[in-house]
């Protein structure tokens, strides 16, 4: 399907289906660093096929072999005046952690990625990390990649302070190379802390690869400490999951089953299964996996929904409450804004295509749903964002042709995505 719009529809307005999904992406990029600085110690089990991990994983193994030339999925490496380029592309993720292992490692290379990778701010992570003794520097605009990054590394402090309320992903990339470091690091994260069950996330699994830690406060401390032998098993993708919800809840009947999601997860995301309470979805946890299924119960407009700790949800839970007509209200939605694209922008500019406006109240987004209208056609922007094409998808439940622009976009975190609809009963063309 690549370089062609998707046309969705579906005959019927029931699904009942088993999908089995790709190991989770956030999980699997914490694994890959922390095998890479083990050399070897940490194994991984079913890691993720989201083109963001294929990256940082072509990346980290080609740097482990010395391999100076080499392409995987949308990144490369490639040596360009005698300089040691690593393109991730649109990867977030592996911007972020890219930046703390090669600046902890003490790797020459320059960092850089897509033209919006280009835009979205680093500068918090880089000082960071200048302070504990990288050396690099800005290949581009002041706070923004492309980064470069200077030979050799002297740790200069163990304590470092960061903003809680920017990205999680700055807090978890210290953290993973802390234990590498000579003096280890003491954490202080400063003010409220959002998406915590990521930080969490980090620590969990750099405790299965034998890593101890504290966490007093608002200070998180990991003293220098070698690597044990580790068998990291990643979980299926929670957020994956979370389309799946809303195709449930947009279903007349539904009854999916999603193999190997485990109840007591460490992702943040499996908090979908609380929040689509609401929407009448109920989760059953058996011994083959979920189980959701359609209830008759409808959303109570009155319900705020919090979703610091969960943003990569927003957009799932913002189009199905715009779809079923509810008229919620949000908080929590500060990071959106410095994702793949201004997701805020892009929610307001496709939703007014079937009548609902979200606005903004200081820190509270409101829907309302009061001329929603579900025309024959309707075309989706994705905004090279994955989660606006998936977000939107299950829109096929209610709109006989739905047209899904760049639909690509989502291999960054979930490849088998169309596949998977097909399975589900949908029907895909392409234009």
């Amino acid at each position: 399907m690549a370089e062609k719009n998707s046309i969705l529809s579906k005959s019927g307005s029931d699904t009942f289906c088993t999908i089995q999904l790709t190991g989770s992406k956030s999980e699997s990029n914490r694994a890959l660093i922390l095998k890479a600085l083990s050399k070897g110690k940490v194994a991984i089990n079913n890691l993720s096929s989201a083109d963001d991990t294929v990256i940082l994983n072509g990346v980290l193994e080609s740097l482990d072999k010395g391999i100076v030339e080499a392409t995987f999925g949308s990144g490369s490496l490639k040596q360009i005046d005698g300089q040691l380029t690593a393109n991730i592309g649109p990867a977030g993720t592996a911007m972020r952690f890219l930046s703390a292992y090669l600046a902890a490692t003490g790797t020459e290379a320059q960092l850089t990625g897509s033209e919006r990778m280009k835009q979205r701010p680093i500068g918090i992570l880089v000082d960071a990390l200048s302070k504990l003794g990288a050396n690099i520097g800005y290949d581009g605009v002041e706070g923004f990649p492309p980064l470069k990054f200077n030979l050799g590394f002297e740790q200069k402090t163990n304590i470092i302070h960061i903003q809680g309320n920017v990205s999680s992903q700055y807090l978890s990339a210290l953290l993973l190379v802390s234990p590498y470091l000579q003096n280890g690091l003491e954490l202080h994260i400063d003010g409220e802390l959002t998406s915590r069950p990521y930080v969490e996330m980090t620590l969990s699994m750099l405790k299965e690869a034998g890593i101890q830690h504290s966490w007093t406060g608002s200070i998180i401390t990991i003293a220098h400490q070698p690597f044990t032998e580790a068998q990291l098993t990643i979980e299926p993708d929670w957020s994956a999951a979370s389309y799946w919800y809303s195709i449930a809840a947009l279903s007349d009947h539904a009854s999916i089953t999603l193999p190997n999601l485990k109840e007591n997860s460490l992702q943040g995301d499996s908090r979908i299964t609380t929040i689509m309470q609401s929407f009448g979805i109920k989760s059953t946890f058996t011994e083959e996996g979920l189980l959701i299924e359609k209830t008759n119960e409808r959303l109570d407009d009155s319900i705020i929904f919090d979703l610091r700790d969960c943003p990569d949800l927003a957009q799932t839970i913002i189009v199905c409450s715009a779809v079923l007509g509810n008229n919620a209200t949000f908080t929590g939605l500060e990071t959106l804004k410095i994702k793949e694209t201004d997701r805020i922008l892009a929610l307001q500019t496709e939703l007014a295509k079937i009548g609902v406006t979200l606005s903004e109240e200081y820190s509270f987004y409101h829907l309302d749903c009061s001329k929603l209208h579900f025309p024959e056609k309707l075309s989706i922007k994705t905004y090279e964002d994955h989660r606006m094409a998936m977000a939107f998808a299950p829109l096929a439940l209610k709109i006989p042709q739905l047209e899904i622009e760049d639909p690509q976009v989502v291999g960054k975190s979930y490849p088998t995505f169309w596949d998977d609809l097909l399975k589900a009963g949908f029907h895909i063309n392409t234009n």
